[in-house]
């Protein structure tokens, strides 16, 4: 007698076989796909030599220990990079791979150049933002072993908690494990000089920085819903709506969507979460040869003599609020007492108006910011640096004056100078990171894939759900990153994949809901913590 078909196992995080198990066996990072991105990454690697060598050519330093801690600091800035390609650039070609509409060794060649393009283009908005979160003293003092404490326990912290997820298969957030990292070494750095926990961090930038990582999933989750119904009361073709079915294709028109989707989102991913490491090495080319990267050289003499008549309009503006009482001495420790306990006092005015007239001479008597001498590199920036955030806090704090709108706007132009001469990139940084994205994707794409695909829903990821989740997550990060704000391209994606099972009522995995719910809330705390146990370690044996 013949026994009655057993039914199917119900599709769960834990028992359901990988459907890329068998469709892309053969093909994990693909002949020609390893051939293109080889001959790119040597090209780079090339690229960065020459104008690494050029840069350092200026450097004369009787010692190797500087560029030996150069080295060692950028190969762990840019594995940072290389584990966030594990993570955030695996979503961005997560649809693409599982729906068929590219093979995976085509799919993340083709994420790795969009990445790249959209990394090179990228502003530096959005990692400037992030080392804003530290203490202005400690970014002061990125030359001592504070700074490289501070550096090295950052990045670690990230790789290791970002690894951790990556091994479960999670599709954690680098923006949230970085910022942790960050707030933890701010934290620890406050505490350690007997300050309160956060009297050191900029806690309107953390705020401004939060709200932004706390309402991306809520509107990618959303948005994503509502597109889905959109494609459904649109789009009537029954195949957008099943899952793929052996290697076979989607109907060629949502096949171009998804290819398109894919391309902005890394794009977009490049030119936003590209940019998360770029300020820390930015740190590390500052600390190890200042000579080099203290100052944007690219300031030539005919910007130094506009900023130098913005410079005496500033002081100008700044002498209308000065306490005619007040006597500053050296103005860079008021500055930095005012930053690090946010409480004004009339010497601040005065110490700001010495500060810009300083400023003003050093910057003038050498013609170009290349040609300040080399002894000189740091401290002009430090000075450059500290003006710039007292600027910042100014208008931050009750008890400071308040600024008339002719001379903010004075003062805003001058700022913008300020920035422009110390938070810069060089092009071979841009060029480094994007590799290091790519290479990550290539060699790690696949446990997040999974995961995107086939374990967030009760059934498997539909065409028409990999498009709308695609959709909502290239123009939500694009969005962030016009405002220069750090975005997680996995949450955004991962919360909406999660909106168009939920709109399709076909349910979801509460196992890995669950798992992605609490590595997004443990991340932070546990990056912080890490960070911050690491910096105390690193401070101690620096100093």
């Amino acid at each position: 007698m013949a026994s009655a078909a057993t039914p199917p196992p119900a599709l769960t995080a834990e028992t359901t076989p990988s459907v890329l198990d068998d469709r892309f066996s053969g093909h994990s990072a693909g002949i020609w796909g390893g051939v293109i991105f080889g001959i790119m990454l040597v090209a780079g690697i090339i690229y960065i030599a020459v104008k690494l060598s050029a840069d350092l050519s200026i450097v004369h330093s009787a010692s190797v220990f500087p560029y030996i801690l150069l080295g060692v600091a950028l190969l762990i800035a840019l594995g940072f990079e290389f584990v966030n390609g594990f993570h955030d650039t695996a979503n961005a070609v997560a649809t693409v791979i599982y729906t068929n509409s590219l093979a995976p060794h085509i799919a993340v060649v083709y994420s790795g150049i969009m990445n790249f393009i959209g990394v090179l283009l990228s502003t530096g908005l959005v990692a400037y933002s992030i080392v804003n979160l530290l203490p202005v003293e400690l970014i002061l003092k990125v030359s001592s072993g504070s700074g490289f404490a501070m550096v090295f326990a950052l990045l670690i912290a990230a790789i290791l908690w970002n690894l951790a997820t990556w091994w479960r298969g999670l599709p954690a957030s680098s923006s949230h494990t970085m910022i942790g990292s960050v707030i933890g070494v701010g934290i620890t750095y406050s505490l350690l000089k007997g300050h309160s926990g956060v009297s050191g961090i900029d806690m309107d930038q953390v705020k401004k920085v939060f709200t932004a990582l706390l309402v991306s999933p809520v509107v990618g989750f959303a948005m994503a819903s509502l597109l889905f119904l959109l494609f459904k009361l649109l789009a009537r073709d029954p195949r957008l709506y099943k899952a793929p079915e052996g290697t076979a294709p989607p109907p060629f028109y949502i096949r171009c969507l998804l290819i398109l989707t894919c391309g902005g989102v890394s794009y977009f991913h490049g030119s936003n979460d590209g940019q998360k490491g770029m300020g820390l090495i930015m740190l590390i080319l500052v600390g190890t040869v200042p000579t080099a990267y203290a100052l944007n050289h690219t300031v030539g003499v005919k910007e130094v003599q506009t900023f130098a008549a913005v410079s005496t309009a500033t002081a100008g503006a700044i002498s209308n609020y000065v306490d005619p009482t007040v006597t500053v001495g050296d103005p860079q420790p008021t500055l930095e007492n005012f930053l690090s306990t946010k409480k004004y006092d009339p010497s601040v005015m005065l110490a700001l108006q010495q500060e810009v007239t300083d400023i003003r001479n050093e910057a003038t008597n050498y013609g170009s910011l290349g040609k300040v001498p080399a002894a000189m590199q740091s401290n002009v920036r430090n000075q450059m640096y500290l003006t710039s955030a007292t600027l910042t806090l100014l208008p931050k704090v009750a008890s400071a004056p308040k600024i008339s709108a002719s001379d903010a706007a004075i003062i805003k132009n001058y700022k913008g100078f300020l920035d422009k001469s110390t938070k810069f990139i060089p092009t071979w940084v841009k060029v480094a990171v994007a590799l290091a994205l790519g290479l990550g994707t290539m060699i790690g794409w696949k446990r997040i894939v999974v995961t995107v695909g086939e374990k967030i829903g009760k059934t498997h990821l539909t065409y028409a759900q990999g498009a709308a989740a695609e959709i909502t997550a290239m123009i939500t990060i694009g969005l962030a990153d016009g405002y220069g704000l750090p975005v997680s391209t996995t949450h955004v994606l991962s919360s909406g994949i999660a909106g168009t099972m939920a709109a399709n009522k076909s349910g979801l995995q509460m196992s890995t809901v669950r798992d992605i719910a609490l590595a997004w809330i443990f991340t932070l705390p546990a990056a912080a913590l890490l960070s911050g146990c690491l910096f105390y370690l690193f401070n101690k044996i620096a100093t």
